[in-house]
């Protein structure tokens, strides 16, 4: 017996209510968890450019994208994507440092 078209709208509706929930405790997570790394990233910067070291180090930068690829790639996530994203901090990395040293 299949359920009537009322009670599986009604479920559909239940579900996706449950799913934009935790997307929206997901999108908090990752607004929190960013601002904390943003705030690492901005010391590294005034630590670089503090101690006049390059703004770049392509050899950790390299390791790390190796290593957010593998990450993304066990989580299920397009590793393309995950190397978009490390070379976003990065370059705001870099941007702190140049600002720091103006």
């Amino acid at each position: 017996m299949t359920e009537p078209v009322t009670d599986t709208a009604a479920r559909a509706a239940e579900l996706l209510k449950e799913h934009r929930a935790s997307i929206d405790r997901l999108d908090a997570i990752l607004v929190y968890t960013l601002g904390e790394r943003f705030k690492h990233t901005q010391a590294v910067g005034k630590l670089k450019a503090t101690h006049d070291l390059p703004p770049s180090d392509p050899a950790r930068e390299a390791a790390q994208i190796e290593r957010l690829e593998d990450l993304a790639e066990a989580a299920d996530l397009d590793p393309v994507f995950a190397r978009k994203f490390l070379n976003f901090i990065i370059a705001e990395v870099i941007r702190h440092h140049k600002t720091h040293q103006e």
